[in-house]
C-alpha cells in the first residue's frame, strides 16, 4: 500500500472526524438495533443470540458501506478537488484506494458497538475457529455493500444519492432477513431473502458463526451480486470519468 494512498485515507478520516455525527451516527443505527431488537429477547438461547449478533453485524456492513459510498463519493464528486485529483500525475488510484481504507476503517468502528453489546448483554458465544471465519465472512459481505455504494456514488448526484441510499437501506435490512432468526421470517421474506444482498450475506454469515447449513442459491446469487454490482459500479465510473474529462 503505498504512502500516498495512506495519506488520502488519513485526509478522509480527518474530514469524517470533524464531524463528529457522521462518525455516532454510522454506529448507531446497528447499536440501537441490537438493543432494541437482539437483546430483550435472546434470553438463555445463545445460539439466537450469536445468530442474531450476526445479522445485527450484516446490517451494520450494509448500512455503513451503503451510506459512506454511496453520499460520500457523491459529495466529493461535487467537490472542485475530486475532478482536479485526478488529473495529478499519480491518477486517481490512491484517492481510491484511500477512500476505500477510510471507510473499512469506518465500518469497524460501526461493528465495535454491536459486537461489545453482545458480549456484554447477550449469552453469544464464539469458538476461535467460529470467529476466525465469521471476520473473513464480515469481509467477503462488505465486497457488494461497497459496490453498491459506488454504484450509486458516481452515477448519482449528490441530492438524488441521499434518496436512493435511503430508500434502500430499510428495505434491504427487512427483505434480507436481517430483522429475525434463521427462519422466523414471513414466508414471502423467506422465500426471496436468499436472493437480496442482504439475505445472501446474512446467510453466510450464520454459518460461518453456528450451523446453519450454507445454501447453495444464497452463495450463488452473493456471487451474482458482486458480478453485477461491480460491473456497474466499474461503468458508473468511466462514465463519471467520461463526462469530466472528455
Amino acid at each position: 500500500m503505498s504512502s500516498l494512498a495512506l495519506t488520502h485515507a488519513k485526509i478522509q478520516m480527518i474530514e469524517t472526524f470533524r464531524i463528529p455525527i457522521a462518525v455516532i451516527g454510522s454506529a448507531f443505527w446497528p447499536a440501537a438495533s441490537m438493543l432494541a431488537f437482539v437483546v430483550p429477547w435472546v434470553g438463555d438461547d445463545a445460539q439466537f443470540a450469536t445468530y442474531a449478533t450476526a445479522s445485527m453485524i450484516t446490517f451494520a456492513v450494509m448500512s455503513t458501506n451503503l451510506f459512506q459510498y454511496g453520499i460520500g463519493v457523491a459529495e466529493d464528486r461535487a467537490q472542485p478537488w475530486e475532478p482536479f485529483v485526478r488529473t495529478l500525475p499519480a491518477g486517481a488510484l490512491p484517492r481510491f484506494a484511500g477512500r476505500l481504507l477510510a471507510g473499512l476503517a469506518l465500518m469497524v468502528f460501526a461493528l465495535l458497538p454491536v459486537v461489545l453489546i453482545a458480549a456484554l448483554f447477550t449469552p453469544a458465544t464464539l469458538s476461535p475457529p467460529a470467529m476466525l471465519l465469521a471476520i473473513g465472512a464480515t469481509v467477503v459481505i462488505a465486497v457488494p455493500f461497497i459496490l453498491m455504494g459506488l454504484a450509486i456514488g458516481y452515477s448519482l448526484p449528490q441530492k438524488a444519492a441521499i434518496v436512493v441510499a435511503q430508500v434502500l437501506f430499510f428495505p434491504l435490512a427487512f427483505g434480507g432477513g436481517l430483522m429475525s432468526a434463521p427462519g422466523g421470517a414471513p414466508g414471502f421474506i423467506e422465500a426471496m431473502a436468499p436472493y437480496l444482498p442482504t439475505g445472501a450475506a446474512v446467510r453466510l454469515m450464520w454459518a460461518a458463526v453456528g450451523d446453519y447449513p450454507l445454501e447453495l442459491g444464497s452463495a450463488g446469487s452473493l456471487v451474482a451480486w458482486i458480478v453485477v454490482l461491480g460491473a456497474v459500479a466499474t461503468w458508473a465510473y468511466r462514465r463519471d470519468e467520461g463526462r469530466r474529462f472528455s
